[in-house]
């Protein structure tokens, strides 16, 4: 009875015109996948716990593979990049070249992207800021965030190629990452972001370096995806959620994670979407529930004008950037305070609202030659994966491109989380 169901399920999301929001569309005809709390979409999605990627659009693309040619394409390149993740070494923060102020090579570190050594300085110290100008140094083997960045990556590439191709060995090797990662003592990262976007000759490391985790987001889906595959077992499914309630606890009580949780720009909002998301995961539901009730004041209300401005993001060399930056965050608290029975896709405030914003930023699409103020490094389509989004949340006054959903959920282009370009 239920694989008929499902099949059901796959026929009528495969004729589905709808586009796709973030967290997917209802199947018409059929009960609309809700995100419950902790469990995600686990009921409605075959015990998948994920809370981004629902089944209305996951089920749907799936059975496009086979009829839809553009589909198909995608398809088959996620699943050459999947076959060279299947080849690439584990990742691991302990086999970095430069050694944590700690001493234990567990601690993550990473260098802050835009500072540079003083040219006017001997040795360059203290680092001077550049905003915007990303330092590749950030990017060599001295330090975690290459490593962070191809674990997160190749944990989704093979979470989806899993879940399109139903092969179990996309599977396994996507536990492999996270066992090695986050779990097997000779290997895990502990649950910390002191030594994070560290500034030579100034900090150890700094609030900011919270955002590098935006990362694990992907992650925390992936171990969604796979779960049916029973290659992560349930002790080991215990250690990811313990490890990430530590993490959590970390951000709550640390001198960082305190202080990035004051900022009150974009960090600010990454800082909420993190702790929802990872809170969910955690089975810590009442950490969401808080984030996703406070938001509208917290966030909201000082961050984004009546007009749809966000002028901290708009004071940067990287405008337009951040501004998209900063929403994606915002966008991620809505999903996940869904799953919690908060509206904050509709929250406003005298006009101070995520809409307003992101009608701000719309008539950019495809057109962000326009855009009247500083933006180092314009990308054409850098507002796809938003009004997609925002199509999904508003309906169709949003712009789609028919690229953008397969690129997203085939992971054809970055998804819209990339921390290593930001501050």
């Amino acid at each position: 009875m239920r694989r008929g169901v499902l099949a059901l399920l796959v026929l009528a999301a495969a004729l589905a015109p709808q586009a796709a929001s973030h967290a997917g569309h209802a199947t018409p005809g059929l009960a609309s996948p809700v995100c419950a709390g902790a469990d995600g979409f686990a009921a409605s999605f075959g015990g998948r716990r994920t809370f981004f990627l629902a089944p209305g659009t996951m089920l749907r693309l799936k059975a496009a593979i086979a009829t839809d040619p553009a589909t198909k394409a995608a398809y088959g390149a996620l699943i050459a990049r999947a076959e060279r993740a299947m080849a690439r070494p584990l990742y691991t923060v302990v086999d970095k070249k430069t050694a944590p102020p700690s001493g234990d090579p567990h601690d993550y570190m990473s260098l802050a992207p835009y500072w540079w050594p003083d040219p006017a300085k001997p040795g360059g110290l203290p680092y001077v800021r550049r905003d915007g100008e990303f330092n590749p140094d950030r990017s060599t083997d001295k330090f975690d965030v290459t490593d962070l960045e191809g674990m997160s990556a190749d944990v989704e590439t093979l979470s989806l190629a899993y879940f399109f191709s139903d092969d179990a060995r996309y599977a396994g090797r996507a536990a492999s990452l996270v066992r090695t990662w986050f779990l097997a003592p000779a290997t895990r990262m502990n649950p910390n972001m002191n030594y994070a976007q560290a500034v030579p000759g100034r900090e150890e490391g700094r609030a900011e370096g919270v955002l590098d985790t935006s990362r694990l987001a992907r992650v925390v889906e992936g171990i969604g995806l796979i779960g049916p595959s029973g290659k992560l077992s349930a002790e080991e499914q215990k250690g990811l959620e313990k490890w990430f309630s530590d993490y959590l606890d970390w951000m709550q009580t640390s001198r960082n994670g305190k202080a990035e949780n004051a900022a009150r720009n974009n960090h600010g909002m990454w800082f909420d979407a993190q702790t929802a998301q990872f809170a969910l995961f955690a089975r810590r539901p009442e950490m969401t529930r808080a984030v996703a009730e406070a938001f509208g004041r917290k966030r909201i209300a000082p961050q984004i004008t009546p007009e749809g401005k966000m002028p901290l993001e708009l004071a940067r060399t990287r405008s337009l950037h951040y501004s998209i930056y900063a929403l994606f965050a915002a966008y991620d608290v809505a999903d996940m305070a869904k799953c919690m029975g908060v509206d904050v896709w509709n929250h406003a405030d005298g006009g101070k609202s995520l809409r307003a914003a992101t009608n701000y930023l719309k008539p950019y699409y495809r057109k962000v030659e326009a855009w009247p103020l500083p933006e180092l490094r314009p990308d054409a389509a850098e507002l796809d994966e938003l009004m997609r989004r925002a199509r999904g949340a508003w309906g169709e006054g949003y712009p789609l491109a028919p690229e953008t959903e397969l690129k997203r959920y085939f992971g054809t282009a970055p998804g819209p989380s990339e921390p290593n370009k930001a501050n």
